[in-house]
This record gives structure tokens, sequence and C-alpha cells, in this order.
């Protein structure tokens, strides 16, 4: 079973960076829809590509035929495969970074890929050295937009530190009410509850509270 999957993954892999690069070989599409169809895997394009000469399929519609069998199988390329999703939620970092100053903490915090989780994803490593990614790591499909991206991060920063000081953070000056990251109109912003709800401040843009509505 372990072969299979590690046959399995390396196929779609090769698959993928074909597409990618615009180099597909129609043999690693037949050899990936065989591996799928020796495990009980069915699906219209499996059984299209290995009852078709590849040699008679145009490459247009190998190119359709192989995405859609990723597609079938819910193949993530991940970070890896897909480096600019990493480029994506380090520009992400530094929007939700302008933030962390209205909270006292300062540096520059990176993005850490978090190889030993299943999947892998990704976590903030602050300049203290403390590691942010309570709730789950930011996983490599959250990143293929940018605001699903920064909503995801800004979301587990807030969670991190709600773990790690019992601090709410941040706080609707109007309502005295701690707000949550949010995707509204396609866009991330702190979000608060208060009068119906409300938009205290786009992700990246919070203004500092007094320091007598201060939660501590």
């Amino acid at each position: 079973m372990a072969e299979h999957e590690a046959d399995t993954d390396r196929l779609a892999r090769a698959v993928y960076r074909g597409l990618r690069e615009d180099d597909l070989d129609p043999q690693d599409v037949v050899a990936l829809a065989c591996e799928l169809l020796d495990w009980f895997h069915c699906t219209d394009a499996l059984v299209e590509v290995v009852e078709r000469n590849p040699a008679e399929v145009s490459p247009a519609e190998m190119t359709v035929l192989a995405r859609r069998i990723l597609d079938d199988m819910d193949f993530d390329p991940g970070f890896a495969l897909a480096p600019e999703r990493l480029e994506t939620l380090r520009a992400a970092l530094g929007i939700v970074a302008r933030d962390l100053a209205t909270r006292g903490i300062e540096g520059e915090p990176e993005i850490e890929v978090l190889q030993d989780c299943f999947p892998v994803g990704a976590g903030v490593r602050l300049a203290d050295g403390e590691l942010l990614n309570w709730g789950g790591p930011v996983l490599p499909g959250m990143c293929d937009d940018p605001a699903v991206a920064l909503t995801s991060l800004a979301i587990m920063i807030q969670e991190s530190l709600l773990e790690r000081t019992w601090q709410v953070w941040p706080v609707c000056p109007r309502h005295d009410l701690g707000v949550h990251g949010s995707q509204r109109d396609g866009a991330a912003v702190w979000w608060c509850a208060g009068d119906g709800g409300h938009m205290l401040a786009p992700v990246g843009e919070l203004s500092p509270a007094p320091a007598s509505r201060r939660r501590r």
C-alpha cells in the first residue's frame, strides 16, 4: 500500500510539473491513470486515458485529461511544487506584521514551513523565537488567493497569541469586544460583531488602541 501511494504521488508530481512547465509526458499521464485504476479509482478521464492510444491524443487533449485526473484525485502540489504560494504567504505576513506592533510585538516575523505537519503547512516564527501555529498551520491551498492567505494568516496569528497570552487582540474600542479576522467583499478585515457587525480596519491597518482602553 505504501509503495503504491509513493508511486502514485511520484507520478502525480511528474504530471503536475509537466503541466506547469508545458512539457507534459503522455506516458506519465498513462502511468498515473493505470496506478489509480489498479486501486479501484475510476473516473471518465482515467478510462479515456487508458483506452486511447497516446499517439492519437493531441497535446491539448492530453493536457485537459491530465488536469482532470489531478483534480479528480484532489492532488495538491503543496509549497514545494508551487513556490509562488510561499511568496503570497510572505507578502501576507508583511501586511499582518504591521498590526503586530499594536500588540507590542517587535521585530521581523518569518514564515516557517512545518515539514513535520501532515499535510505540510506553514506557521510564523516571531523575532523572539516563538512559533505561532495554533489551530493548525496555514495550508498551501489557502495561498492560491491573496485575500484568503491574508485572512487565514491573520486568524492563525490571532488565535496563537490568544493561546499564548490569554489576552484578547485586537479589540474594538467602540464596543470593547474582541474582533476577528474575516474576509468581506474579497478583502481581509478585522471584523467586530457589535451592532450587527462592522469592520474595525482592514488587516494591516490597525490603529494603536488608547492606553486606557487596552485590555490587560
